[in-house]
């Protein structure tokens, strides 16, 4: 299959519900949601939403409905990046190749941005109920994503980062940190499609090794990249990690032993689908891709 064509089908479905759905800007108070705007429209390719929507058609789930909830993916994760930019977390002036959130609009405004997309991404979740969702369903799926991006989850992943900064720790540590900072929400995203999908236990488990999997390859890609990235096509600067003191694992294992250890995740995602049929080509192309990306 063509997954960038796919990939830009559904980033494409997610920008236009995005914008239908985000306050216009010349509501006041406009600067609150010029800075909405701003962040989420900076860029990014909507991974964790078209993650989700791939699942729903993985298992044959008709995936309108669930457009809102799909787009609080997208707002929960651009949130933390807001407030990851901050001067108190990593202090970066650049995102997508775009001034951050805080540098364009001042830190206070910043963070409240931040916490308006994530308020405002729990009243997308509960929507689908007004085109007949299960409302059972919802709430399980909103459990696990208020487990992926909370104390289950990201903001976990968060504090053990900024408490590992300057020290010396283990290769467990170094996962955990990045199973919490950025493998939780994508694991989130596909377990919440699965719930709303009616998936039985079984299959559960599967997409979640996927998921745990998948969320491995990207983060390695990531440290990876910020070693041999390319500015231009990070849109930020290479090398943060190594200026913040950040273990990562290509400062653990090497570069080569990193980029073994992303191949081998990425084939372990791909073995976890073997019993779906071709719907689930998607989900395949897209652990495949992740480590071959440029930014």
């Amino acid at each position: 299959m063509n997954i960038d064509l796919y990939l830009k089908e559904k980033a494409n479905l997610i920008n236009q519900e995005l914008d239908r759905l985000l306050p216009e800007v010349e509501l006041k108070p406009q600067v609150l949601h010029q800075a909405m705007r701003y962040s989420v429209f900076a860029g990014g390719k909507r991974l964790r939403p078209v993650l989700f929507l791939a699942t729903l058609d993985a298992l044959e789930e008709p995936s309108e409905p669930y457009l809102p909830f799909a787009c609080a993916l997208e707002l929960i994760h651009t949130y933390s990046l807001i407030h990851d930019d901050l001067p108190a977390m990593d202090n970066d002036d650049l995102r997508r190749g775009l001034p951050t959130s805080h540098k364009k609009f001042g830190e206070a405004q910043a963070i409240l941005a931040g916490d308006a997309l994530l308020t405002y991404a729990f009243k997308l979740m509960v929507s689908p109920k007004e085109k007949g969702a299960s409302p059972e369903k919802l709430l399980a799926a909103i459990d696990e994503v208020t487990d992926g991006a909370g104390l289950k989850g990201m903001i976990v992943g968060q504090v053990l980062d900024i408490q590992a900064e300057n020290k010396e720790i283990g290769l467990d540590e170094l996962q955990t940190i990045h199973r919490n900072k950025t493998g939780a929400l994508f694991a989130a995203s596909i377990r919440s499609a699965a719930v709303l999908a009616g998936c039985n236990p079984e299959m559960l488990e599967k997409l979640t090794g996927y998921a745990e999997n998948f969320g491995l390859a990207f983060q390695i890609t990531d440290d990876i990249l910020d070693v041999i990235g390319d500015t231009a096509k990070m849109g930020k600067p290479t090398g943060s990690d190594q200026e913040q003191k950040k273990i990562t694992y290509p400062s653990f294992l090497g570069l080569e032993r990193s980029q073994e250890l992303a191949r081998e995740s990425v084939e372990k995602a791909v073995q976890y689908l073997i019993e779906l049929p071709a719907g689930a080509d998607p989900l395949r192309a897209l652990a495949r891709q992740v480590i071959d990306r440029e930014n």
